[in-house]
């Protein structure tokens, strides 16, 4: 398979996307993850767009890539003006960016519609504006924009503005589904056709994902004659966003055995994706492909027995290639399988049919019945382990606690005080804390009774705080189920507690959550970890 070039526009079309802002240190620190992921072109913004983009491209004058090339993004001259007098133009050549990457019309309906220009005009710009940054040095992308739509309205006109591109001196041609509605069967065709009438010069694909195929277009689009991909780290992108690179590398890596230069970083792109949903301010959803926490979760107790003989029936590549991980969920839905698998993550080995396996399988499904939810809950799975098997120490027992609200008048803010009793080490403590809410005030209590005993229970934050209401029929006296996602900074665990009354819930969940840190760090102690 021959060499594809990989081109991310996170920084500018990914930009676009709903909630999504950039600040100026969080586009040089993602353009310096790309970069080391080793991803080929690094679009960073639209030159004459906005002061920002433009202060990005300033600020990269100062940074040293190993591999990527800073693309500066723009648009073909204005009609009846000369590409020396534009100023658009002259934005990219502002950038310093070593490449430009500038749209033009293959659709007449926005050439006359929108540009309000002519059919002839319109390849004017195109010629010009290319052999203008031509003529200044730069490597230079054409995107036609709507090419697909534009194709399928007029054939003709839409290849001869490619061919006006390419007659300039065009570095390559980018195809791109601006609407994001073609089919795939569509892209590969037109893409085909476009590979055999300009079979010298580099062809690119640039989808949307608007009917949910811009991977796949993407994809059809390499197999039929592109050699370019241009796409977003995670989808991210206007509307429902661009073709998701996360997915497209792998594809071509690993299925289609593309030559990448990213290739031999592929074990970081779970890492890659995270590191783009941080910056963003983003919930990583589970079930996104390939880097997804849910991409190798397994949950039925068939699949899973399944897994444990052999991966491949049910994985269709090894996680650790993308840098996932595989994980056996927990539910009323497992099997003896699921609970081998689970309990040998925990250095515990049992035979199929052994006593214990089915002991656990049995307190797992009572739990399940009334509310429990364990596949988010890996931690609270763990530890109902150890209390099954009665190896599972209490590293402090609960005497009682109380929780007092206070809102002194319409006007004023509720307060919080939570006290509560609890024995450690053989001593009673007695405490208060205070906070937002009942849980933050119960939090706080705790903490200070427990640090003194095990101090690094201080690393632990309380990354989330879920609540569930599982019969809203009964109303008040529903039942709440609560998960608590938790880290130390090193690993991340979720816990789960059920009960009529929601502090009692989070309660359960809170004490899962802090014994299994404890539980973790003394594991480390004994197998002589630090």
């Amino acid at each position: 398979m021959k060499h594809i070039a990989i081109y991310d526009t996170t920084l500018r079309d990914g930009a676009q996307g709903e909630g999504i802002n950039f600040s100026l240190p969080a586009k040089v620190r993602i353009a310096r993850s790309l970069d080391e992921f080793g991803i080929d072109y690094i679009e960073g913004g639209f030159a004459a767009s906005n002061p920002k983009d433009m202060a990005f491209f300033d600020e990269m004058k100062n940074v040293r890539l190993k591999h990527a090339r800073l693309t500066a993004f723009g648009s073909t001259r204005r009609a009846n003006r000369a590409a020396d007098q534009d100023p658009g133009l002259a934005a990219i050549l502002q950038t310093g960016a070593p490449v430009a990457a500038i749209f033009g019309k293959s659709w007449l309906l926005h050439v006359e519609k929108v540009l309000k220009t002519t059919a002839a005009e319109n390849l004017r710009m195109i010629a010009d504006s290319v052999a203008w940054l031509k003529q200044h040095g730069k490597e230079v992308f054409y995107d036609a924009e709507h090419f697909f739509d534009g194709y399928l309205d007029n054939p003709d006109y839409a290849l001869q503005t490619l061919q006006a591109a390419a007659d300039a001196g065009a570095d390559a041609l980018v195809l791109c589904d601006t609407n994001g509605g073609r089919l795939t069967s569509e892209v590969a065709r037109i893409t085909a056709e476009a590979a055999a009438r300009f079979p010298r010069v580099v062809l690119g694909i640039h989808t949307h994902n608007d009917a949910e195929l811009a991977v796949a277009n993407s994809l059809a689009a390499i197999e039929a004659g592109a050699a370019m991909v241009q796409g977003t780290i995670n989808g991210y992108g206007e509307r429902t966003g661009n073709a998701n690179l996360c997915s497209i590398i792998p594809a071509l890596a690993l299925k289609m055995k593309a030559r990448l230069a990213c290739g031999p970083q592929l074990a970081q792109l779970r890492s890659l994706s995270l590191l783009l949903d941080e910056i963003a301010d983003l919930r990583p959803p589970k079930n996104r492909p390939y880097v997804g926490e849910s991409a190798f979760a397994h949950k039925a107790g068939m699949h899973v027995d399944a897994i444990g003989k052999i991966s491949q029936s049910f994985e269709h590549l090894d996680p650790a290639a993308i840098g996932n991980e595989r994980r056996i969920l927990m539910s009323e839905l497992s099997g003896a399988s699921n609970v081998r698998m689970k309990t040998g993550e925990m250095g515990l080995v049992f035979q199929k049919d052994s006593p214990a396996i089915q002991d656990i399988l049995h307190r797992l499904e009572n739990m399940e019945k009334h509310g429990y939810a364990f596949e988010s809950a890996d931690a609270s799975f763990k530890l109902l382990v150890q209390k099954v098997l009665k190896k599972h120490v209490p590293f402090f027992e609960l005497q009682g606690f109380s929780v007092v609200v206070q809102k002194d008048n319409a006007e004023s803010k509720a307060t919080t005080v939570a006290t509560i009793k609890i024995s450690v080490k053989g001593q009673t403590e007695l405490t208060a804390g205070e906070g937002e809410g009942p849980v933050d005030a119960l939090n706080d209590a705790l903490r200070k009774v427990l640090r003194r005993f095990y101090p690094a229970i201080d690393s632990v934050v309380l990354e989330d705080y879920h609540v569930r209401i599982l019969n809203p029929e009964t109303a008040t006296r529903a039942t709440t189920r609560v998960l608590i996602d938790s880290s130390d900074g090193r690993e991340h665990w979720g816990t789960v507690g059920v009960s009529e009354n929601i502090i009692e819930a989070s309660w359960e969940a809170l004490v899962d959550s802090v014994e299994y840190k404890l539980f973790l760090d003394e594991q480390r102690r004994q197998s002589g970890g630090q």
